[in-house]
This record gives C-alpha cells, structure tokens and sequence, in this order.
C-alpha cells in the first residue's frame, strides 16, 4: 500500500480507486480515514474486513456538502442549524435515512440511521468531489486501535488492505468528529470530540443531553467501551509514575521520572494536547513498557473529549482478544 503525496494527479488515481471498489485512506482535519464507495455493498465490507471492526458498528459517511447529505438524511430543523454552524468541519450527525438513499446497509450497520458529516479538509474535500460519490470513512486503523493522525500510522496500522495512501502530514484535530444524535428537538451527545460541547451549547442557546457511554451495540461509531487502546495498560489520573512506567504528562507540573515520556503539553493546552494525544500515546506504546501512567487532563472544553478517548483505552478487554472490539 503506497504512501503518496497528496497531489492533484494523486486525489484522481485515489478517486478512480474508490470508484473501483477499492479503498483508499486520506487525510481529514480529524484523523486519516479508511474510505470506501459508501454506495457499494462490496466495499463497505471491505472496510470491516480490513479493519477487523465488527459489523454491528455503524461507519460515519462523508459527503461533499450538507445538500449531498441531504439527499439521503432527513434533516430536522436542529440538523439544519447544526450543519449550518459546523460543516464543513468535524460535528457528526446522525439523522434518519432516508428510503430511497442507496448508502449501503452495511454501512448503517442494519439501523434507520446513517451518521454523516462535511469534513473540512482540503484533501477530504477535493476526493469527495473527484470521487462524485459519499464515503464511509472510519479511522483507518485495526478496530480498537489508536486512531492515526499521520499516514505512517496507517501503513503501520494496515499494511496492505489500502490500495492508496494520500499523505497531507498531521492532522490538525488528532482527535475524532463529535457525534450529535439531531432527529429530534433536543441534541443528544453521544461521542464528545473535536467541536466542543460548550461550542455547540452556545449556538444552540441550551445544554446538550447525554448518553452514556454503550457497552455492546452502539447505535453511532465510536461508542463501544473498549476503544483507542495501545497494546500498554494504561493508569488514569496517575500523580506519580511507577517503576517500569511511561508517563503521558500534561502541564508544566510533570512528576520526575527516568523512563519514557511525553507531554501533550507542557503549557497546559487542550488543543496541542488534544493535537498530540495518539501520535503520543502510540509513541509511549512503542517504548516497550506494560503501563503508561497519564496525568490528569481537565474535563472542560477539548479535555472531555481526550477524556473520554483516555477512558475507553484504559477499559476492560475482551479476554479472547484485546483488539476485536471498536
């Protein structure tokens, strides 16, 4: 699977694969994805298959704008205003499909639901509009696994499931969309991530409902308990670091230590941290040690959102095998 620079002789081979069937990882302002036809049966299969991600997990689908969602969405006057506050950009919504839409069921994992967003990546953008069609696009990772924020980690990740890499360097978020359930009146958050609930409550002009975090069947991507985890335990709001530790710090106030660390920001900010979360977390992973002690991360702003990634890491495993769950 070639990593290529993100050119524009680059985007129409990709585009021409994924009209093909084949899948392609790119570069949004979140996390590189792993696309596919959203249309095609066999390619959205192709995903979970790649992936190793269970089928019961729904994709989120990627359209060019909030008209192409719409075609195959039914939007409530709380999706219209969300869409027209946040797309493009990195807010999910899941809404009703419609009957006629074509986006594979699999896509959908079975539910009346799809889960779509704008991205709003330069990249993203101009496959979208060379492709002509939606795309799935989960983070292009093996299910369970840290979510890649440039496209080495894709090519570590993957191997050869992709045909195509598209290389645009770093993602500017490194942290996945939020997902907002909009059929209704009231906007419920079922994933906190790169838009901020505060964010949202101030268009909205009221709080965001929530749903605790899902176990089993989600009814939207990234919900299930055990998540974005590296093959290292992970101890949450650790003040000291243990011998045989990592250390994942935050702030300017990190506990000494003589093994292996990283700072998502020495300066206290979420949005570097947030930026540096899995490049970092894979970092520390790759250090060799069996825990990785994490300092305490603020729950406001972007730090819920880390949060909750931290959490869903450092969750129980399934016994069989840590990495069959997403």
């Amino acid at each position: 699977m070639p990593i290529v620079t993100a050119t524009e002789k680059a985007i129409a081979r990709a585009a021409e694969l994924l009209r093909a069937g084949r899948l392609v990882a790119f570069p949004t302002e979140t996390v590189y994805g792993l696309g596919a036809d959203a249309t095609n049966g066999r390619a959205v299969a192709a995903i979970y298959a790649a992936k190793g991600r269970p089928s019961f997990n729904p994709l989120i689908i990627h359209f060019a704008d909030a008209e192409a969602a719409m075609e195959h969405t039914v939007f409530t006057p709380l999706a219209r205003q969300l869409a027209a506050a946040f797309w493009p950009g990195p807010l999910t919504l899941v809404l009703e499909r419609r009957t006629q839409s074509l986006i594979s069921e699999l896509a959908s994992a079975g539910l009346p639901t799809l889960a779509v967003r704008v991205p709003d990546h330069p990249i993203a953008r101009a496959l979208l509009a060379a492709t002509g069609r939606p795309l799935a696009a989960p983070s292009a990772n093996r299910s369970g696994r840290m979510s890649p924020t440039q496209a080495a980690h894709v090519l570590s990740d993957l191997g050869e499931e992709a045909a195509l890499i598209l290389d645009a360097g770093p993602t500017a978020h490194g942290l996945e969309s939020t997902v907002i359930d909009a059929r209704g009146d009231e906007a419920v958050l079922l994933r906190p991530g790169a838009v901020t609930a505060e964010t949202i409550e101030a268009v909205l002009g009221r709080p965001l409902l929530r749903q605790a975090m899902a176990a089993e069947k989600p009814n939207a991507p990234g919900q299930l308990a055990s998540h974005y985890a590296p093959d290292a335990r992970l101890r949450l709001d650790a003040r000291d670091v243990r011998k045989g530790e990592a250390l994942l710090a935050f702030g300017p106030n990190a506990p000494t230590t003589h093994g292996p660390t990283l700072n998502l920001s020495p300066s206290g900010d979420l949005i570097e941290a947030a930026a540096n979360l899995f490049a970092g977390l894979r970092a520390l992973d790759q250090s060799g040690a069996d825990t990785i002690a994490v300092m305490p991360i603020p729950e406001t702003g972007l730090g819920e959102a880390i949060n909750d990634r931290l959490r869903r890491a450092a969750a129980p495993r399934p016994q069989k095998d840590a990495r069959t769950m997403e």
